[in-house]
């Protein structure tokens, strides 16, 4: 059987790779605006079923990946900022701030009930200054990543603590959960 990722995202390709299971990545067609209301949890367990739906109805006979995160802080979605100046203001945004990163995760398979979770992550924000900011920024280029940074690299640098079960979690597919689930259709990387 095959395995599809349905993402774009290099991130998320990467994390799949250290299952060292064979798999293909399809890009979805998958409108990803909020809906009114709509909190970040909801957002992102709504849109990992869509996208894995997406690809689904077009490869019925394999086993499909969907994912996406939704950071927030307090009640706010924070984005991909796309630009330095987002960048910026989201990071002086969240110093010293507490942000919640909501990762929905949903297996599809031929004839199998939907395998569906959120799977959270908290990172806590030190108190950061503008020259660290404009530091890290320029060091790290963290533009096409949701919340303005990137953890596996000078990222970590920005935080006090991370809080969760996965850490995989907050660059966007949780693995320890997607195993077991992975397990749970056929697919074992130990196997």
């Amino acid at each position: 059987m095959t395995l599809i990722l349905a993402s774009s995202s290099p991130y998320r390709r990467r994390l799949l790779e250290r299952l060292q299971l064979p798999f293909t990545t399809i890009s979805p067609d998958v409108d990803e605006s909020p809906l009114q209301n709509e909190s970040g949890k909801a957002l992102a367990s709504r849109l990992a079923q869509e996208k894995a739906a997406a690809v689904f109805a077009q490869h019925p006979t394999a086993v499909v990946i969907g994912s996406d995160q939704v950071p927030c802080l307090g009640e706010a979605l924070l984005h991909k900022p796309g630009s330095q100046a987002m960048a910026r203001q989201q990071l002086a945004l969240c110093s010293g701030r507490l942000v919640v990163f909501h990762t929905g995760l949903c297996v599809l398979a031929p004839g199998r009930a939907p395998l569906c979770c959120v799977v959270p992550f908290s990172v806590q924000f030190r108190h950061l200054t503008d020259s660290e900011i404009e530091r890290y920024l320029l060091l790290d280029e963290p533009y096409d990543c949701a919340g303005s940074f990137k953890w596996e690299s000078l990222g970590i640098a920005l935080f006090e603590r991370l809080e969760g079960n996965d850490p995989t979690a907050l660059e966007g597919l949780p693995l320890i959960e997607l195993c077991a689930m992975l397990r749970r259709r056929g697919f074992d990387p130990l196997a």
